[in-house]
């Protein structure tokens, strides 16, 4: 069997089965795979023991969910409690309701997998999640904030937080259309800082309206510049709920689209659906002033929040994005293919376009053609990159489509 591709073979394995034939099969087969260290144990206590004495976490757990002492869920539950970052394979001959269950109880839990292990399909799984997997070391630093306010005020200042863009694909002909842009901060001495962390901080010291509008006008310029290049895509941002509520910011997003000449049709504001529901009037008034000018609004990780269907009766919205949670492995889990599926067939009966996020796996691009879905975006197409890579990244999409698309119209 071939070793893993591409970025190396992954570090490290912890693989935890109180049956010692399964074990060892799961042994024999991350040998042959190429993982360098490989660790065991019997139960979810021995593994709790086991990661405490390791000098530094595995990269991957492969855990087994029916096992004396504690059992699977309470190893993954411990590990959460305790902010474990690890990703799991879950290894089990339990029925599918259980293992999608625990699969949806922790986003560590990366992949489900039947006992025996079958060495393509845990190839196969390692290989569709070895970004994640490889990155998993590094995870655990995340939670410490090594930046402060002063930086954040500066990085929005000199244009160091910058737009990279993720691209939009038609599902049904794979033209991309689109691109979402996403805030990125690579900072000279620490590094990549996550999203997840800046603009939280951007929220609380009062900078996300300095942010937001620093990321549409970088964003805008972008799109002025493809468009002189030939090149129409629309562009979607991410805005703040917090800016619903400031009066003057429909004016200034008018402003920076007139600066550089970009169309309100090419653009879609991205609301979080979680974030709108204490939306008040002045925040509703924001939006239908957007929509008058001509924006797309686009209702975000719908799914997520509590009052969907309110949000979708009060908000003159053009598009609904479904979130990344509803798509991925939708493929494979009962539960997830009918909520995705009527969410879908809810944007329809109110004339919205859709946007599935997350797509990974051809099996879910298919499930989303059968679906009626509009347009995708995920890692299957594109990761976000800098705007000047994107038409370069057309031309090889283009020669890609084809295969892409032939695939998707084999037989499952």
């Amino acid at each position: 069997m071939d070793s893993l591709p591409a970025a190396g073979p992954i570090a490290s394995v912890l693989i935890v089965d109180d049956s010692t034939v399964q074990r060892n099969h799961a042994v024999a087969l991350c040998r042959e795979l190429g993982i360098g260290r490989i660790d065991e144990a019997g139960d979810g206590e021995e593994a709790l023991a086991v990661l405490e004495r390791l000098p530094s976490p595995p990269a991957l757990m492969i855990v087994d969910l029916a096992m004396p002492r504690m059992d699977g869920i309470e190893l993954i539950e411990e590990l959460h409690r305790r902010g474990s970052t690890v990703p799991i394979v879950l290894a089990s001959s339990s029925g599918d309701a259980l293992m999608e269950t625990v699969q949806g109880m922790h986003n560590s839990v990366v992949v489900v997998l039947r006992k025996p292990l079958n060495p393509e399909s845990l190839r196969n799984a390692l290989i569709a999640h070895a970004p994640v997997l490889r990155s998993a070391p590094d995870r655990r630093q995340t939670g410490r904030l090594l930046f402060d306010s002063a930086m954040l005020v500066a990085a929005i200042a000199d244009g160091t937080i910058r737009p990279h863009f993720q691209p939009k694909v038609d599902i049904r002909t794979m033209h991309a259309h689109g691109v979402e842009a996403l805030a990125r901060w690579h900072h000279p001495t620490l590094g990549h800082i996550p999203p997840d962390q800046f603009i939280p901080m951007a929220e609380r010291e009062g900078l996300i309206g300095d942010l937001t509008l620093a990321i549409l006008g970088q964003s805008f310029a972008q799109c002025a510049a493809w468009n002189r290049a030939g090149v129409q895509l629309s562009v979607a941002v991410n805005l703040s709920p917090q800016l619903l509520v400031q009066s003057t910011i429909v004016r200034e997003i008018c402003a920076l689209a007139d600066q550089h000449g970009v169309r309100p049709s090419q653009v879609v504001l991205e609301l979080t659906e979680s974030s709108l529901v204490e939306s008040a009037s002045p925040a509703l008034s924001v939006l239908a002033r957007l929509r008058l000018k001509g924006f797309g609004l686009s209702i975000d990780d719908y799914g997520t929040g509590f009052s969907s269907m309110q949000q979708l009766a009060r908000i003159p919205f053009t598009e609904l994005k479904v979130d990344r949670s509803f798509v991925h492995g939708a493929h494979g889990r009962k539960g997830l293919r009918v909520i995705l599926k009527s969410a879908l067939d809810l944007a329809r009966h109110l004339g919205l376009a859709t946007v599935a996020e997350g797509i990974e796996l051809v099996e879910d691009l298919r499930l989303l053609q059968d679906f009626g879905c509009n347009t995708g975006q995920g890692w299957l197409f594109a990761r976000p990159m800098p705007g000047e890579d994107i038409p370069t990244w057309l031309k090889t999409h283009q020669e890609r489509s084809s295969a892409l698309q032939a695939s998707t119209e084999q037989a499952p």
